[in-house]
């Protein structure tokens, strides 16, 4: 089996490649990224690419036909990544979160493949309203990040059939160590503001509900889907993909990392007010779906492994939303050395191309 990985040079990436050569040891697992976030490795000796048998280097945009010959199996994780991006760089999220996407599908169905994965997002279902958002609860995106990922959802849906089987996990928000750690996420912050200043603090008055998942979960949630049949769910399956225990007020993960990283004060800003943005997700169909591949990482066990791996770095820096831990901050600093056009794609003198 050819497993092709695209967007592996990011946050989840590692983690996913990781998960795929341990369950699939005899696969040829093949990753393709266009390498904004290749240098930004995080207390690691050793770059996480060596567990792959091949390194491509592309752009997701361009991507020719002849790339997905021989491949059974694509893990589409390649995308314009978060809120503060794509509201900085909207045209584009939607040429990559969309366009993109669906074209890449059309290649790999037209190729043989018989297996796509998307990695989707609970945002789209915008606030959430009353109760938990399920798979039959309205979707409402509200930004440019969450409209592009529902719009390939609609595309893919389309191509979709019993020969190819075409997954879209509905991740709830990403959080953990890994090899090339953001630090905007919402849990990773706090552990960041914890160790950096000795404190959290709060923006709102904590009552918001969050939906969090570990990324080592997401990639045994991406491994299942890897291997789902059509009569498991539909040749199409928009499906959200977490644990109902995971559901969580955004006060409650600042307590949880108050109570494992010693001597923090948890704080709420002087200006602090109710968020609406609070929602909670229902999981019931991912587990009846996918038995054998829930959520196993408890919240103590990510904010520990966060703390753990910020000590192994040497990590204290104050400025770090500023820093290549945030991904808007890594583009702004490719853009503005002239590396990245207006369009993030690389300049002549930084071009990327694949491997042949």
């Amino acid at each position: 089996m050819v497993i092709l990985v695209t967007g592996n040079m990011g946050y989840v990436g590692p983690v996913v490649v990781e998960r795929l050569r341990s369950a699939h040891p005899e696969a040829t697992v093949v990753g393709l990224d266009i390498g904004y976030f290749g240098h930004c490795l995080t207390g690691v000796s050793s770059l996480p690419e060596r567990s792959l048998d091949r390194q491509l280097f592309a752009d997701v945009r361009s991507i020719e036909p002849n790339l997905l010959s021989g491949v059974d199996a694509v893990v589409h994780l390649a995308a314009i990544s978060n809120d503060p991006i794509g509201k900085e760089f909207e045209g584009v999220t939607f040429a990559v979160n969309h366009d993109a996407t669906v074209r890449l599908a059309r290649l790999a169905r037209d190729s043989g493949v018989k297996a796509f994965v998307f990695a989707s997002s609970c945002s789209v279902y915008g606030l959430g309203g009353d109760g938990r958002c399920s798979e039959d609860s309205p979707t409402e995106p509200l930004t440019a990040y969450a409209k592009s990922k529902l719009l390939a959802e609609n595309g893919l849906r389309a191509l979709a059939d019993d020969e190819f089987v075409v997954t879209s996990l509905r991740f709830a928000t990403a959080c953990g160590m890994t090899d090339r750690l953001r630090l905007d996420l919402v849990l990773n912050d706090f552990v960041a503001g914890a160790v950096a200043f000795e404190e959290i603090v709060l923006l709102s008055d904590g009552t918001p509900w969050r939906p969090l998942i570990h990324v080592r979960d997401m990639a045994v949630a991406m491994d299942w889907a890897l291997e789902r049949m059509a009569d498991n769910g539909g040749a199409f399956l928009a499906i959200n993909a977490g644990s109902d225990r995971w559901n969580y007020k955004i006060g409650e993960l600042a307590a949880a990392v108050a109570a494992i990283v010693p001597d923090i004060d948890v704080v709420v800003a002087d200006d602090a007010a109710p968020d609406p943005r609070s929602y909670q997700v229902s999981f019931s169909l991912f587990e009846r779906l996918a038995p054998f591949h829930q959520p196993v990482i408890e919240l103590e066990e990510a904010v520990r492994g966060l703390w753990h791996g910020l000590q192994r770095m040497g990590f204290d820096d104050p400025d770090y939303r500023d820093s290549n831990l945030a991904r808007l901050t890594v583009l702004r600093d490719l853009r503005g050395r002239g590396l990245l056009n207006e369009n993030l794609q690389w300049t002549g003198n930084a071009r990327v191309r694949p491997l042949r």
